[in-house]
């Protein structure tokens, strides 16, 4: 999960270039077909192997993501990066507290702490500033379904089913970003540079991100996950500094510091115990009603 940041984290630059040649919509249609095909090419066999039931999973799976990336990127074109990231993050916490409000998940208090400091650490290194509009809205919304997105992962991913499920779920999120670009037909990048950063996005942060997400989460409770990937916006402001060219600044360290904090405090205080205490109380929906 930790691997997953770091390579979309990597991403934020080349796509700042990247979009201003070609339509989001687009560049997400051609990035995720990619992926999925690939991933077709790769998976047959296990995407072929998905019962009815998986392969409807897979595609609900699939459209969450795709509406959570359509809802940020409009929500950028009015909303300012550093408060699109902010609230992007806010993940972090709608996670376990949908998580408790929708599917009655036990969340230790070590892990409603943790989600705090990364909430907090992300404010440092993104806020600077925050009217809310509709731009705002719309990336807060990517939000609330970026964590029902994580939610279900956590709840009904496996890893017998991890790399079908990813190749689903590639396919659908392109076609539903292709929806929006068909219109005024699909650009395409014009640059070997920008086919570069293309390419590099939908195999590392596409298809391979997916992947790793998909199977990270059939051994991570959803909660935990996301705290991990508040790791995202570190590894933003990492790569701009080392490969972008922007200053290294006490706002970085700071909030860096603290969401590393936030993860310390989550894998290595006890939520292991508590979680294991927790199922074996409580034990999940879809070990009580594994034939429904």
């Amino acid at each position: 999960m930790l691997a997953v940041t770091a390579v979309w984290g990597s991403t934020f630059f080349l796509i700042r270039d990247l979009v201003e040649h070609v339509p989001s919509a687009d560049f997400l249609a051609v990035r995720f077909g990619i992926a999925a095909v690939l991933m077709f090419a790769v998976f047959r066999r296990q995407t072929l192997a998905l019962t009815r039931r998986e392969l409807t999973l897979g595609a609900a799976l699939g459209v969450l993501y795709a509406v959570a990336q359509l809802l940020q990127t409009v929500g950028l074109e009015t909303t300012a990066a550093s408060v699109s990231g902010f609230l992007t993050g806010t993940y972090i916490v709608l996670t376990p507290v949908l998580g408790a409000l929708l599917l009655r998940d036990h969340v230790p208090r070590a892990a409603w702490v943790a989600a705090t400091i990364a909430m907090v650490g992300i404010g440092v290194l993104s806020l600077q500033g925050l009217a809310m509009g509709f731009g705002e809205a719309l990336t807060l919304g990517s939000a609330a379904v970026y964590a029902l997105h994580i939610l279900a992962l956590g709840r009904w991913s496996t890893p017998g089913t991890a790399l079908g499920l990813s190749t689903v779920q590639a396919a659908v999120i392109a076609v539903v970003c292709l929806l929006p670009a068909l219109p005024g037909g699909v650009a395409l990048p014009a640059t070997g540079g920008q086919w570069a950063s293309l390419l590099y996005m939908a195999v590392f942060a596409g298809a391979g991100a997916l992947i790793a997400q998909t199977w990270a989460q059939a051994h991570l409770t959803a909660t935990r996950a996301a705290i991990v990937m508040a790791m995202e916006p570190v590894f933003a402001a990492l790569f701009a500094v080392v490969l972008g060219g922007e200053s290294l600044t006490w706002r970085l360290l700071l909030g860096g510091g603290l969401v590393l904090t936030a993860m310390y405090l989550v894998e290595l205080r006890g939520t292991d115990h508590d979680d294991t205490v927790s199922a074996l109380e409580d034990p999940p929906a879809e070990i009580l009603h594994h034939d429904v």
